[in-house]
């Protein structure tokens, strides 16, 4: 199990890097949305939290 662990982290690197060299523009819109998205998913927790203790 370790060695499959190890095989797809090596393959999401290469794919990565392959991105970001291939098509940086789409890569750091790629990153962008992945920010948005966990900012989106704080404010709801946050969101939560604050209708919990009301």
């Amino acid at each position: 199990m370790a060695q499959a662990r190890k095989i797809a982290t090596y393959i999401l690197v290469v794919f990565v890097l392959y991105t970001i060299i291939n098509s940086p523009a789409r890569a750091a819109e790629l990153v962008q949305i992945g920010f948005e998205g966990i900012s989106d998913a704080a404010k709801g927790i946050g969101d939560f939290m604050t209708e919990l203790v009301k």
